[in-house]
């Protein structure tokens, strides 16, 4: 059994698009709109085989603001080394990407960072 792909609802489909086709070289499909539903969505494939679904729709409704809602909590990235954990922390950071925690090791034998997307999802890059 493989796992297909995760969805995640956006507000900003456009955004969020550019942000993981910038910084983790996904690659959109076509764009896919309902009009019936007004559902938006792009499939953002990765070189690994791996696919995140971001989807947008007219009658989203506001996520919890509790500080463990129980839904998503992140998005691992394997970097594959250390090195390029720093690297690709560094240019998120000097792009304004907040920095949440790391680099650094993990009681759990990961090298990773904590970082944020452009809505506040998290993401981990791990090695």
């Amino acid at each position: 059994m493989k796992l297909d792909h995760l969805a995640l609802y956006v507000e900003d489909l456009e955004k969020m698009k550019d942000f993981y086709v910038r910084y983790f070289d996904a690659k959109p499909n076509q764009k896919y709109h309902n009009p019936h539903t007004g559902l938006q969505t792009y499939f953002l494939s990765f070189d690994n085989g791996a696919c995140l679904e971001i989807m947008q729709r007219p009658d989203m409704s506001p996520r919890s603001s509790e500080e463990h809602p129980l839904s998503y909590v992140h998005i691992a990235f394997n970097l594959g080394s250390s090195e390029l954990v720093n690297q690709v922390t560094k240019t998120l950071e000097e792009d304004g990407v907040p920095l949440l925690k790391g680099p650094r090791m993990t009681c759990d034998g990961y090298y990773k960072s904590v970082l944020t997307d452009p809505e506040v999802n998290l993401i981990e890059l791990v090695a």
